[in-house]
């Protein structure tokens, strides 16, 4: 039977909804522009994964507190500030069905918006003294500049290495998995062991997770993105690196060439995916999803027993399962 969110979040399903709640009033301006703008970012909340990892790392490994739902408020504010941001930077209009901030409000406001988000967040922390969610949280922040950053030097020359690939996804998306299980951790009183622990669980589970993301630009799935998104924006991803790889140099040439013209010639993109699909990638991909799927799962073996620690697992089994 295929797992469902809410059946995954019925051990903290009280405090979730009590975090809503905060996280709203969290966002509140005296600005009447800007209260009207958060308040569409409310709406429009997706699945709201990453909280679900803070209150769940927090009673797998000691006690929800009152901590917790600020760290929780606080990986949400950081995580909507780069959404904001990193909608700017794609001039992308569209943000899980819904218009992007920059789409209905320009560019400079959006900038402007995600600004006050982070602002937002870190006041927060330093109001209550919560220093060390604080410096969990930042970390991740630096490291998804860093990763975009790399992956946008990259995509120009496409030269990308495996181990170059696994460097941004762990900066641009498992860094803040990891922080989010950290500062569960940390909020609940788990001591410095368990809170690197967990973090390493965040990590494992966030490489897995941006390997599926990956992988969807293959078809591989039935999802409702387009496929050869990535390939049109020149991202080398696993898939599509290892079968280079596995190719003779003048079929390397040939690829890279299809790819760089691909954005213009989006017949092009099925091209890439077949050759792709026939050298091994896909297949390589999903076997090195599931490494990781298999250290996030091992590392949650050495927690107490409990519904938190169960309901991680099958959170962890959600993100590779899922179907979009």
């Amino acid at each position: 039977m295929a797992l469902s969110l809410k059946d995954i979040q019925s051990p903290v399903s009280t405090e979730m909804a009590e975090f809503e709640k905060k996280f709203r009033q969290s966002m509140k301006s005296k600005v009447m522009l800007l209260d009207k703008i958060t308040g569409y970012i409310v709406r429009r909340k997706g699945k709201q994964m990453r909280p679900l990892f803070v209150f769940l790392s927090a009673g797998a490994t000691g006690n929800i507190s009152e901590a917790t739902y600020r760290g929780a408020s606080l990986i949400e504010l950081l995580h909507t500030a780069t959404l904001v941001h990193d909608d700017v930077v794609d001039d992308s209009d569209r943000r899980r069905g819904f218009f992007s901030i920059n789409a209905l409000w320009k560019n400079k406001i959006a900038v402007l918006v995600g600004d006050f988000l982070l602002a937002k967040g870190m006041l927060l922390s330093m109001e209550n003294d919560d220093i060390d969610l604080l410096r969990i949280t930042t970390e991740p922040v630096k490291e998804m500049s860093e990763g975009e950053l790399l992956q946008m030097a990259k995509s120009k020359t496409l030269d990308i290495t495996e181990d170059v690939y696994y460097q941004v996804i762990r900066q641009k998306t498992a860094s803040l998995i990891k922080s989010c299980c950290k500062v569960g951790a940390s909020s609940g009183g788990a001591d410095e062991s368990t809170i690197e622990k967990m973090g390493q669980f965040g990590l494992a589970v966030g490489m897995a997770f941006q390997i599926k993301d990956d992988l969807f630009d293959y078809g591989t799935f039935e999802i409702g993105k387009p496929r050869g998104i990535d390939i049109k924006e020149k991202k080398m991803t696993l898939p599509l690196i290892y079968a280079l790889n596995q190719s003779s140099k003048l079929e390397r040439r040939r690829i890279k060439k299809l790819v760089k013209r691909a954005e213009k010639k989006p017949k092009l993109v099925f091209e890439v995916i077949d050759f792709v699909k026939k050298s091994g990638g896909i297949d390589y991909a999903i076997s090195v999803m599931e490494e990781y799927h298999q250290k996030a799962k091992d590392i949650l073996q050495t927690l107490p027993e409990s519904t938190y620690r169960n309901s991680l697992e099958d959170l962890v089994q959600f993100t590779i399962e899922r179907n979009k």
